[in-house]
């Protein structure tokens, strides 16, 4: 019996788990019987967050839902680490209430059209019977959680929360996965719009609209922070941001979603990936920005897991030469093709910011030149590993579809 090919999508997830695990071995469980059954136990919890990103089209408003409860409840797993358990209660309270406001949309419409089934909805709502203040608001509101999951401003508080509160060995797959579920939900919603013109009219409108504010007031957020944690989580944001837009271009068939090698599921192995490669890094960058300021002890002693691992958070700014370039440009593409001037103008302003952000990270991890030796601090093996699996997991990502473009 021979398997079917993995997709490079599936690849860079399962890379993307690997260099998870290769992280978690940086924190060994406690010495005894149970240490290796803790690491099965962790492998187990987080092979459902790397499925999600793999395959994000297969996900169901149910399966977002179970997705999300998982990762609260690895947040919450350790009560002692105080950052992780308010991570858990912010994300229990924002998820749990765009949950319920989603679900009594899906119960008004249900209402509206007496009819759970969405393409006899839109049959019903093409005759103009039901008001039209009931089912629009109706619409939007089944909306919200996807707008919530993907992370996007003003709701891009969370993926900041969780990179900075949380251990890095978890924190880049869960905030993936959620995206991917925000995404994958949205895309449940619009797939049966086609035909019911209000809708594609309203929907199209009010992810403009997402996209516009996600972008700006991302960027402005992303150039104010200080930290470098929340830097990342301010990049996995606009990662969001830029899905919204794709999504704006045709809400109903959600091109960003099906044509050509940046598919969804493209777009969110690649953030998975670049994310663990970032969210690790942030852990070795310092919190000052002066100019004088020696490099940090992982580009003195191993500068070249260094460049593996800016190039994880150059590509997930979108920097030239990576493969999260190649999402932003299909993106602009798109939008310029469709006429879209003022969310292309916010693109290209959240694209300039994310860039500025991650060049700048990136040059003061390797510093001022010094005289002074080099520390005696070491960065554990398996965290160089895991930089460079991602840097690898990036590399093929670009090849392939380089090609395939």
């Amino acid at each position: 019996m021979t398997l079917p090919p993995l997709p490079p999508a599936g690849l860079a997830a399962l890379l993307a788990l690997v260099a998870a695990m290769l992280l978690r071995a940086v924190h060994p469980a406690r010495p005894g019987v149970f240490a290796p059954l803790a690491l099965m136990v962790s492998l187990a919890a987080l092979a459902p967050l790397a499925w999600a990103v793999a395959a994000p089209q297969q996900i169901s408003p149910l399966l977002t839902v179970l997705l999300a409860a998982l990762a609260i409840a690895l947040l919450a797993r350790e009560p002692r680490e105080l950052s992780q358990t308010e991570c858990a209660l912010k994300l229990t309270w924002v998820l749990g209430a765009a949950f319920a406001l989603s679900s009594a949309g899906d119960s008004l419409l249900t209402l509206a059209t007496g009819t759970a089934v969405p393409l006899e909805q839109w049959s019903a709502l093409e005759l103009s019977l039901d008001p039209y203040a009931l089912w629009s608001a109706a619409l939007l509101m089944t909306m919200l959680a996807g707008l919530v999951l993907l992370g996007g401003a003003p709701f891009h508080f969370w993926p900041a929360d969780v990179i900075h509160g949380t251990r890095a060995w978890f924190a880049p797959l869960i905030v993936a996965a959620l995206q991917a579920s925000g995404a994958a939900w949205l895309l449940h919603r619009l797939a049966t719009l086609e035909g019911f013109t209000q809708g594609e009219k309203l929907t199209g409108g009010l992810l403009s609209l997402a996209a516009l504010v996600a972008l700006v007031g991302g960027a402005f957020t992303l150039a104010a922070q200080r930290r470098p944690e929340r830097r990342v989580g301010g990049l996995a944001s606009l990662q969001g941001a830029i899905v919204l837009a794709a999504f704006s271009v045709d809400p109903v068939r959600a091109p960003f979603a099906s044509i050509g090698p940046y598919s969804l599921a493209a777009w969110a192995a690649h953030l998975a990936l670049a994310l663990t490669g970032a969210g690790a890094l942030a852990h070795f960058l310092p919190v000052s920005g002066r100019e004088s300021d020696p490099p940090s002890a992982l580009a003195r002693r191993h500068p070249w897991s260094a460049a593996a691992a800016a190039y994880a958070l150059l590509s997930l700014a979108g920097a030239p030469g990576t493969p999260g370039a190649m999402l932003w440009l299909e993106v602009a593409r798109r939008l310029a093709g469709t006429r879209h001037p003022g969310l292309l103008a916010a693109l290209l302003l959240a694209w300039l910011v994310a860039v500025t952000v991650a060049v700048n990270e990136t040059r003061r991890m390797f510093g001022a030149p010094t005289p002074l030796p080099a520390p005696q601090a070491t960065v554990p093996r398996f965290a160089r590993l895991a930089f460079w699996a991602v840097a690898g997991g990036l590399m093929a990502l670009l090849f392939v579809w380089s090609v395939a473009a």
